[in-house]
């Protein structure tokens, strides 16, 4: 397990990170993603810290506040030492009946933090992320309520997540305007079969240094290997209940062909490799991996040790690449000659 530093500063997360949307669910899309009870829980915990994980995360709306208490108690029942964890957890959706128990208002970010806090049993979470963009609080009410948390004490770090690139680029604006705590992260959906963040969020981490963390890197399970252009329509995993990220199936099953003979050559899964591809690229901090079952996790914990060749790389790069869009298109055209320039004069 290698470890890499969180946007711009001086945290180091684990390049796999354990997600625990799978945990307390019990009926509506919780209960399709996973229903683990606290022992179940407690051995992937178990499982992806020998394996030196740790970073993990979480959310306030998993299972209804159930995962985040189930990982509260796995932190304690296996007497694992809080220094060494790296939590995030995160705040937008509903956590009651009224108009106010959701969004990001610094009522709602407020009294989410105290009772994540409560639910996961400790005194300060290390990275508190934005579940999504709220266009009904001002931008600057939800920095300040963040600010707010990191001046008390109460969180670390802040981070966004399933935001689009103008609305991060304004709020960095903002806050560095107004001299509040940083942004560090976006939390965003990327994948060999969704290469879209590429379009205008890569380039805009880049530009700015943020961290990147992966959420559903094998596109809902897609591309776990379980699935092929020959079994369409078969009724078995999770996208069987619940077909979630949106995937274009004709683009995803030629990523998985593409995959296929390269996860044959290293003798490892195709889901090793789709996590694998992911990273080796530049822009991923961090991957969120999730399971039901040990098998899973250790499937998955196992990609750091696949390395893919320039060729395998441009092999997967071909089969998914991005098809042109204005402007990128107009873009590179009209940057080419002045990147030359550049390079030249190196």
């Amino acid at each position: 397990m290698r470890y890499r530093q969180l946007g711009p500063s001086g945290l180091f997360v684990s390049e796999l990170c354990l997600g625990t949307m799978t945990f307390g669910g019990s009926e509506g899309i919780w209960g399709q993603i996973g229903q683990l009870r606290q022992e179940e829980a407690d051995a992937l915990v178990k499982a992806a810290v020998e394996a030196g994980v740790n970073f993990i995360d979480t959310a306030n709306v998993y299972a209804g506040g159930e995962s985040e208490r189930i990982l509260g108690n796995a932190i304690r029942n296996l007497g694992l030492s809080r220094d060494d964890l790296v939590i995030a957890t995160k705040v937008l959706g509903p956590m009651g009946e009224g108009p106010n128990a959701r969004g990001a208002s610094r009522k709602h970010i407020l009294d989410q933090c105290k009772a994540s806090l409560e639910r996961l049993r400790i005194d300060h979470i290390d990275l508190y992320q934005i579940h999504g963009f709220d266009p009904a609080t001002p931008l600057v009410e939800t920095l300040e309520a963040l600010d707010t948390l990191v001046r008390h004490g109460h969180v670390r770090y802040i981070g966004l997540s399933n935001w689009a690139a103008w609305q991060i680029v304004k709020a960095i604006g903002i806050g560095e305007a107004r001299q509040l705590a940083p942004i560090l992260s976006l939390q965003a959906y990327y994948t060999l079969a969704g290469r879209d963040l590429e379009r205008e969020i890569v380039p805009m981490l880049k530009s700015e240094g943020l961290g990147l963390m992966v959420w559903s890197p094998l596109a809902g399970g897609l591309l776990s290997g379980k699935y092929s252009r020959a079994d369409e329509g078969a009724s078995e995993g999770r996208r069987a209940s619940f077909d979630f990220p949106p995937v274009n199936r004709e683009r995803g099953y030629a990523v998985i062909d593409a995959m296929r003979p390269i996860a044959d050559a290293h003798g490892v899964s195709v889901a090793q490799i789709a996590l694998a591809w992911l990273l080796h690229q530049q822009v991923v901090t961090s991957v969120i991996i999730g399971a039901k079952r040990p098998d899973q996790l250790a499937d998955n914990l196992a990609a750091v040790e696949v390395r893919l060749s320039d060729g395998e790389l441009a092999a997967l790069d071909a089969a998914s690449a991005l098809p042109s869009e204005y402007p990128g298109w107009m873009l590179e055209r009209q940057g080419e000659y002045r990147l030359h320039m550049m390079a030249s004069a190196r």
